[in-house]
């Protein structure tokens, strides 16, 4: 027996998630009833048997991990009689026959009715619109139609969807396609790269891995003539050529030029970046188009003006600069790359994703490209990378190390303390006198291998010579400094942008547009948008789903056009529908440029509220006011 769809999405939910679950918060997620739910516990528990992998008590459901592991190596993705492998298996057939196939010889070769056959292939026909192929029919013969670029790309984009939701396994991409060598291939391909100075995506470089598998596999089933590939046209790139050699040693299989230089693409638009370990000036002048740099740069100066800021780094762009060809090519060619990241940075660093989010429509506009969740994703691993360093510069705590003078016994003190905690602490002051003046030292921590006569949390006495217990001692210390700091700010800010009169219970417009327009026309009335808000607002939803986690969305515009940075909220007891997640909490935010940079750390914090479950809950079952609401994500914010 099969697993239906949504027993599948069940096990997923169960899997990530290590507490017990109801049967109520389970239909919740899934928009059911928790008579559906036992159902599907029914159905998973028949597929598996006899192992047992989901436990039942008075508690709800758990995942035996244990059993599911078990379930997970010995099981293929979909049984061989299921729909999806059925129909994965034809496109496989037809991708391979030239001449057709007739559709009463393939029913009766996969055991199935002539009717079933039928309904196989008009879910082919569905899933054929926009891949550049056809199925034509005449008579009982079936043919697909279009070019081998397109056959490959459709053989790749099946073969995702049918693996899990995140990273292809190279052991997947093995057994599929029989390519044996592909993990030996894979380790001399980076020997290659990491030679020649590249950066290197790992998560490009397994996609990459999938075409050559399947390049490998149409060349190796095809006697005769190759058939063009569309690629860049003109004499092989010497990428090429050394990626012909690496699969000619591997495989035993000679690609021709068109093969080759379609790789050679994949490999320099998904996979490599060059100028590792160079100078930015030199990177840009050896590997980016100056209009390339002249966009990204204004591109990025609107954005750090928009949000408040600094990304005016050389390095950063330059590097921006290499990726954003990259995308722009890899757009045109409608060759997304995936990114297994991007449900947890949109949940663990929404502000970073929504500046990510702008740099994207800026260049959609520029381009006439489009841009996906997933490439968006990418770009905000280059701001958040970036953002990081600066923001660990920032936060540094700052110290006075006290050490009478000995020798130079307060110089090697020093030299240690920066070595082994220059990520975390910023040296100030070196006081080498006996007689200190203990309340003339203004810092967040003392460091002193004397006795002080001023004690409390911030006053830590150490050795001359640095032990490891001194070490964890300051670490400690230094993360509970940054940590008041951090929850004295949101306790500030935080009610500056609620208002009783924008918080709803149980509210369910029809759909995520219409609630986004009925919480507008709130914000409208109390002055704080106008309607151009709201309209941008709607068109960011389109652009990109604004459910940040499985419980939150936080539709919004780019713009920073309110007259003062409100949220509109919405606290649900049953989850609706938003983008391809089910949501109980909505948050409509009002931008104002002169509340931004407040509310930056107070946004970040809000949102990883939501990333764990039994908070959320909770929020939701004890926000019966909003006085409640306030209370409880105050303390839920603060721990």
């Amino acid at each position: 027996m099969a697993m239906s769809d949504k027993a599948t999405r069940m096990l997923e939910y169960l899997a990530h998630t290590p507490a017990w679950v109801t049967a109520a918060e389970i239909a919740d997620h899934l928009g059911v009833t928790p008579r559906s739910v036992r159902s599907y516990v029914t159905q998973v528990k028949t597929f598996a048997h006899p192992l047992s992998i989901i436990e039942s008590g008075p508690a709800g459901y758990r995942l035996n991990r244990q059993a599911y592991s078990r379930l997970h190596e010995a099981a293929t993705p979909h049984p061989p009689d299921a729909p999806t492998a059925r129909l994965y298996r034809l496109v496989r057939q037809l991708t391979d026959a030239t001449g057709g196939l007739d559709v009463y010889e393939l029913a009766a070769s996969v055991f199935v009715a002539d009717s079933t056959l039928e309904a196989d292939l008009t879910r082919l026909r569905a899933l054929l619109v926009e891949s550049g192929l056809t199925l034509s029919r005449h008579g009982s013969i079936v043919t697909l139609e279009g070019s081998e670029t397109d056959r490959r790309r459709l053989l790749s984009r099946m073969f995702r969807e049918e693996g899990t939701r995140g990273l292809l396994e190279l052991e997947a991409i093995q057994a599929e396609f029989a390519a044996d060598s592909l993990g030996a291939f894979k380790t001399d391909l980076l020997a290659m790269l990491d030679a020649q100075g590249y950066f290197v995506n790992e998560f490009g470089t397994t996609a990459l891995l999938l075409h050559v598998a399947i390049a490998v596999d149409r060349v190796s089933r095809r006697p005769g003539p190759a058939v063009p590939v569309a690629g860049r046209s003109g004499a092989a790139t010497p990428m090429a050529e050394q990626l012909g050699v690496l699969l000619q040693r591997h495989f035993r299989v000679t690609l021709d030029a068109h093969d080759l230089d379609f790789l050679a693409l994949l490999l320099a638009t998904r996979v490599v970046t060059p100028g590792h370990d160079q100078p930015a000036g030199i990177v840009a002048a050896n590997y980016v188009r100056p209009g390339d740099l002249a966009v990204v740069r204004r591109i990025v100066a609107q954005a750090s003006a928009e949000y408040l800021v600094d990304l005016e780094d050389e390095g950063f762009i330059v590097r921006l600069t290499l990726h954003v060809r990259n995308l722009i090519d890899r757009a045109q060619h409608r060759s997304y790359s995936r990114n297994p990241l991007t449900r947890s940075i949109k949940t663990a660093y929404p502000m970073t994703y929504e500046l990510a989010v702008y740099i994207a429509s800026a260049l959609q506009a520029q381009e006439h490209i489009t841009i996906t969740d997933d490439e968006i994703a990418y770009i905000a691993m280059h701001v958040g990378a970036h953002l990081e360093l600066q923001g660990r510069r920032e936060e540094l705590v700052t110290c006075i190390i006290v050490c009478p003078n000995y020798y130079d016994v307060h110089l090697l003190l020093q030299e240690r303390i920066e070595r082994l905690l220059g990520t975390d602490l910023e040296v100030v002051t070196v006081v080498t006198r006996s007689d200190v003046e203990w309340s003339a030292l203004h810092a967040d921590l003392v460091l002193t291998t004397i006795d002080p006569q001023l004690h409390g949390d911030g006053v830590i006495v150490i050795q001359p010579f640095l032990t490891a217990a001194d070490v964890d001692r300051i670490r400690l210390a230094a993360s509970r400094v940054r940590r008041l700091r951090r929850r004295a700010q949101i306790t500030g800010d935080l009610l500056k942008f609620f208002d009783e009169g924008l918080f709803l219970r149980n509210f369910y417009p029809r759909g995520e547009l219409a609630m986004i327009r009925a919480l507008g026309e709130r914000m409208q009335r109390l002055g704080l948008i106008d309607q151009a808000y709201v309209d941008g607002a709607i068109d960011r939803e389109r652009m990109s789903s604004t459910a940040f986690t499985d419980h939150l969305a936080v539709p919004h515009a780019m713009a920073m056009t309110a007259r003062q940075t409100s949220i509109a909220i919405v606290i649900n007891d049953a989850a609706m529908d938003w983008g391809e997640t089910r949501v109980n909490v909505v948050a409509f935010i009002a931008f104002s440029a002169a509340g931004r940079s407040s509310f930056q750390a107070v946004f970040d914090q809000f949102v990883e509220v939501f990333a764990d479950r039994a908070d959320v809950q909770r929020l939701i079952k004890r926000s019966v006011d909003f006085e409640a609401f306030i209370g409880e994500l105050a303390h839920l914010m603060d721990q």
